[in-house]
């Protein structure tokens, strides 16, 4: 199974951007997003489990971004809005069996990451 993350790009401060990421759609999986910004370590965005939807966002992006998932597509959607310069980064998707964790060894497969540069 691969992961494929779309959508990154140049936004002002204060725009939004939604990325997707094909995912395998496999029960009892949870599906997460990650960043990483340069000279920086990779770290937990937020995650969602395919099964019920229930997400977890990380307390630096709460209010402002918004995971989803289209279970017949098989997609996983991250909206962001209100941008702020330091969201710039390469974002990734990744999922795991089982529940969601912030905890990147955690997650088994990995997509190629897509880039998101915030002006400000």
């Amino acid at each position: 199974v691969q992961l494929q993350a779309s959508g990154g790009g140049l936004v002002q401060a204060g725009g939004s951007l939604r990325l997707s990421c094909a995912g395998s759609g496999r029960t009892n999986y949870a599906m997460a997003w990650f960043r990483q910004a340069p000279g920086k370590q990779r770290e937990f965005v937020g995650g969602i489990t395919w099964n019920w939807g229930t997400t977890v966002y990380a307390d630096s992006v709460k209010g402002r971004f918004t995971i989803s998932r289209d279970k017949a597509k098989r997609m996983v959607y991250l909206q962001m809005n209100s941008l702020k310069a330091e969201d710039t980064a390469v974002y990734y998707c990744a999922d795991r069996n089982g529940d969601i964790t912030t905890r990147i060894s955690e997650y088994k497969t990995w997509g190629q990451g897509t880039l998101v540069t915030v002006s400000s």
